[in-house]
């Protein structure tokens, strides 16, 4: 699992988990310090995985003192199948965000879905609550998620990145 977070003028910053899933805890400082959180997971059985659980079932310290309360927040996730319930993940990352009194933001892109499209258009996958992408099961990191995602997910960024700028400055 990794912890990013989008601050006010550098690019966003990322930690791993350690293989027993725990997050550092220098990584906590600086989510309570940032503008916006976007969570990601892969999706396995129709949810997030183990270690993103483990983060969210630590993260009610910050909880109980409201420390993300009115932050941006978003959510991304990936799969070896097209649908591969997604979207069941992307609700857990919702969920959190909520209890968290976060506000969350979408993917803010229209699908592509006409006759045309093809698998490596934006937003190919349709979705709006958040990012998804999709890795072939056989495929290595350097061949998976598909270019289409991986543009994707770079606008999806941007737009959390700007969405934040604006968010923060008070133009909401």
């Amino acid at each position: 699992m990794r912890v990013c977070t989008v601050p006010r003028v550098r690019k966003p910053s990322c930690w791993r988990s350690t293989a027993e899933g725990n997050v550092p805890d220098a990584a906590w400082d600086r989510l309570a310090a940032a503008d916006a959180i976007i969570f990601g997971a892969p999706t396995y059985m129709g949810s997030v995985s183990w270690q993103f659980k483990k983060f969210a079932d630590t993260s009610s310290k910050p909880w109980f003192s409201q420390l993300w309360k009115d932050k941006l927040a978003a959510g991304f996730t990936n799969s070896a199948s097209m649908n591969g319930d997604k979207l069941s993940t992307l609700h857990d990352l919702f969920t959190l965000a909520m209890q968290h009194s976060m506000i969350w933001a979408g993917i803010g892109m229209l699908p592509s879905n006409a006759k045309a499209a093809q698998r490596n258009d934006i937003n190919y996958l349709g979705s709006f609550a958040g990012l998804m992408a999709q890795s072939p099961s056989d495929s290595t990191p350097d061949e998976g998620p598909l270019p289409g995602d991986l543009e994707t997910a770079k606008a999806f960024g941007q737009r959390i990145a700007q969405a934040a700028r604006r968010w923060k400055a008070g133009a909401g």
